[in-house]
């Protein structure tokens, strides 16, 4: 009974050991901005590198740690490598990981109003609130990511409208229109600066504070 005891101690370390990895490998901002990124599409560290700002080492750095942990995998597509996410679990866990952290950090939550209130009158709706608009034919839904970004996965009846286009496509838009601009979900600020240049050409607009992962995990899970 003895060596039992011991063997089940011993098992219990290790498997502390083993979660320690995942705690480890997430213990970095960038780490995390890399998965929010990966979450969205699959992406070469070249493009990693562009949307968040890193030089392709630290980017290459960083995808090293999150592989050894097995949270994101890649395919080699001729000379390049194209990472994603190792299992869609992973997204559900960074959701879970923002829901937890907004709750229990006040930061957030004051990081989050001190930008929106030095915007002009930003409103933001919640998911069933655009769920309930949606029903008016005159509701626009505008997804702000990059074409690849929309194209692997978008809510339902949205738009492409990258944010580096918006200034040109937004003239297409009818005057009359509701829009409603999201992006890649609530760490994502584009789509309140979307919606306060909307404002300022005369649309009635709003934002959601989600994105597409957001949206599934609500309505279809």
């Amino acid at each position: 009974m003895e060596d039992k005891l011991d063997t089940a101690k011993v098992l219990k370390e290790e498997l502390y050991r083993q979660l320690a990895r995942i705690g480890k490998s997430l213990s970095s901002d960038k780490r995390l901005e890399i998965l929010n990124v990966l979450a969205q599409s699959p992406k070469t560290v070249e493009k990693l590198a562009q949307f968040t700002g890193m030089n392709i080492a630290n980017v290459s750095r960083h995808l090293q740690i999150l592989l050894d942990a097995k949270l994101v995998k890649f395919t080699k597509k001729g000379t390049y490598a194209i990472y994603s996410v190792a299992d869609p679990e992973v997204i559900d866990f960074m959701s879970s990981l923002w829901r937890i952290s907004e709750k229990q950090l006040p930061d957030i939550s004051k990081l989050k109003g001190d930008f929106i209130n030095n915007l002009d009158g930003i409103q933001t709706l919640n998911m069933d609130e655009v769920m309930e608009k949606a029903n008016n034919e005159s509701i626009i839904l505008v997804d702000l990511r990059s074409k690849e970004e929309f194209e692997t996965g978008h809510i339902p009846g949205a738009i492409s409208m990258p944010m580096n286009k918006l200034d040109t496509m937004m003239l297409e838009l009818p005057k009359n229109a509701e829009v409603i601009a999201y992006c890649q979900g609530p760490v994502c600020a584009y789509s309140a600066l979307a919606v306060e240049k909307l404002q300022q050409e005369g649309f009635k607009a709003y934002r959601l504070d989600a994105g597409i992962n957001e949206w599934q995990s609500h309505f279809m899970n």
